[in-house]
């Protein structure tokens, strides 16, 4: 009798520990998706950012800037370069710049 006990409670320990496991898999995932979202909406607003500042440039002194840095020293963006790449093409300064933003992926 005391063997079917004892299988009993080794079943019932493994499927709690299972559940567990499921239940921190799941856990952390979800945490994953929540950062990468999070990563994503920021390097958009930072873009979103960039654009308004070009414009005002733009507005104010009739040419869109010539890079990002003039955008950093005289409109105050700031852009934090250890977590996004920033691409800025200007073709001509009568024409909005191409502004890319990209997350800077951790190794």
């Amino acid at each position: 009798m005391k063997r079917k006990t004892d299988w009993k409670f080794v079943a019932g320990c493994l499927g709690a520990a299972a559940a567990f496991g499921i239940v921190v898999g799941l856990f952390i995932n979800g945490i994953t998706s929540l950062l990468n979202r999070a990563e994503t909406e920021g390097a958009e607003t930072l873009r979103q950012g960039i654009t308004r500042a070009c414009v005002q440039c733009y507005a104010i002194e009739g040419r869109y800037p010539p890079s990002v840095a003039y955008l950093e020293e005289r409109y105050g963006i700031q852009i934090d370069e250890e977590r996004y790449n920033v691409f800025y093409s200007g073709f001509a300064s009568n024409l909005m710049p191409d502004i890319t933003v990209i997350p800077v992926e951790e190794p």
